[in-house]
């Protein structure tokens, strides 16, 4: 639940080329499935990023809508850092073991612990690493009306059922697979997206970065309770 905060609770919430990819048949030849493999094997090869992102989410059964911006940054194995900046000061920290939710406001660090297989049961741990989109997604392509002109869209719903989302949408460039775009939507029809900006990959992000400082006068909850 935590991890999925991350990239569905507005609340608790890559320019590497793929040489087998070939950018003019995107549109006549190529199927969802290829696209899926190429994804997978650029991401295989990107060690860390760092990117702004958007975050815009529409709630399905209380038509909540929210907008938040920050900074983000993952490195390979399992660690992340989302940094909300406006409007609300929020932070989400992985140091590949345990996870850190962090909302100023609230006064709560909410501690929780990283998935020990390889599989990705939230969408942000693919990012991290976790997880494989030919063997957990089925594949197909999706039209998305706010994503940049010419990408392409790739809808990914996990072959098993994941309680969190239903199914995950990547938008990305088709000459590159830079990643543009991240959606989810859960079973009550939410719908969470993060839109990327300025993405830089392999650019030697230090591991200081996922080093969670518990801040003073808070107070901890962890798996088990306070």
């Amino acid at each position: 639940m935590l991890v999925l905060a991350l990239v569905a609770d507005p609340k608790i919430a890559t320019r590497v080329a793929v040489p087998t990819f070939n950018p003019s048949l995107a549109a006549q030849a190529a199927t969802a499935d290829s696209v899926a493999r190429d994804l997978q094997r650029k991401y295989d090869k990107v060690t860390d990023f760092s990117a702004d992102f958007v975050h815009s989410y529409r709630g399905g059964v209380l038509k909540q809508q929210a907008t938040e911006r920050g900074t983000l940054l993952v490195k390979k194995p399992g660690k992340m850092r989302w940094e909300y900046t406006a409007p609300e000061k929020k932070l989400f920290v992985s140091d590949g073991h345990k996870i850190y939710s962090y909302v100023p406001q609230d006064k709560l660090v909410i501690v929780g612990t990283m998935p020990t297989d390889e599989r990705a049961p939230t969408p942000a741990l693919f990012l991290t690493g976790k997880g494989d989109l030919t063997r957990d997604f089925s594949a197909a392509f999706d039209k998305v009306a706010d994503a940049p002109a010419g990408s392409i869209a790739l809808k990914l719903t996990p072959k098993r059922r994941e309680p969190e989302y239903e199914s995950l949408t990547l938008v990305v460039e088709p000459n590159t697979l830079t990643l543009r775009m991240l959606i989810t939507v859960d079973a009550q029809g939410g719908r969470s997206a993060f839109t990327f900006t300025n993405l830089k990959e392999n650019v030697g992000v230090a591991d200081n970065q996922f080093v969670f400082k518990m801040p003073r006068n808070v107070d901890v909850q962890t798996d088990g309770g306070r």
